[in-house]
């Protein structure tokens, strides 16, 4: 396993991100809401608890025909889309990442408090996060494994592509307790909220979407709404 901690600033989040999604994508951010995203992305700059690991099992194998993985004595049952896309993989590494308590625990209070504004800005700046931390920890992944002249799949989490979010503690059993931070519900969700888990495949022959947008049936994604 290798785990990692970043720095706000090496994950390269711009306010333009941001105000894309609060719905400015093509216009300026009107006043006071400029002010509230310069504020809290200067606040972002003192994060200290942005981290990500990966793990990759030996002898895990994809069971094309039950759309299962079997990695020691875990059966993920992952669905049939997330096993197709997984095709052609040698090897398969789980990985989890998040954005900290810090940051949802800030926007938590906000949210509940007297300026929900600014709550709601933390709370897509986490996302943004947890997205930037999880794209930088499989980078080196890349890095790792492209020495072998490997490639990478995209990335597939559970509550996804009709993967059951309940598959989330056997992927967890993959991992040291309290990895990263976080922890699981009885009911399979993650604390802290702004945090992702799942998995990529590895192989000379896989195949990378560049939007993988279409094989996912949420409504509610932030990211959708940027998508033309």
């Amino acid at each position: 396993m290798k785990e990692f901690c970043f720095k706000f600033e090496e994950l390269q989040i711009y306010q333009e991100e941001i105000e894309s999604l609060l719905g400015y994508r093509d216009e300026p951010l009107p006043a006071p809401f400029d002010e509230y995203v310069q504020m809290v992305l200067h606040d972002a700059k003192d994060l200290t608890d942005i981290r990500g690991a990966y793990h990759i099992p030996e002898n895990a194998v994809i069971d094309y025909e039950k759309y299962r993985i079997l990695a020691g004595e875990q059966e993920l049952h992952i669905g049939k889309t997330v096993c197709f896309e997984l095709k052609d993989a040698d090897r398969l590494a789980f990985f989890i990442c998040t954005a900290g308590k810090t940051i949802s625990e800030k926007s938590t209070q906000l949210l509940q408090g007297d300026h929900p504004v600014m709550g709601y800005i933390y709370d897509v700046l986490g996302s943004i996060i947890t997205e930037a931390a999880t794209v930088k920890m499989q980078s080196y992944l890349q890095d790792e494994t492209e020495l072998n002249g490997d490639r990478l799949t995209n990335r597939y989490s559970p509550g996804s592509c009709q993967w059951s979010v309940n598959e989330q503690h056997k992927l967890f059993s993959f991992f040291p307790d309290n990895v990263c931070g976080i922890s699981l519900t009885h009911s399979s969700l993650m604390h802290p909220v702004k945090s992702v888990s799942g998995v990529i495949g590895i192989g000379k022959n896989v195949k990378y979407r560049t939007n993988v947008c279409t094989l996912c049936p949420s409504k509610n994604c932030i990211y959708r709404k940027t998508k033309n």
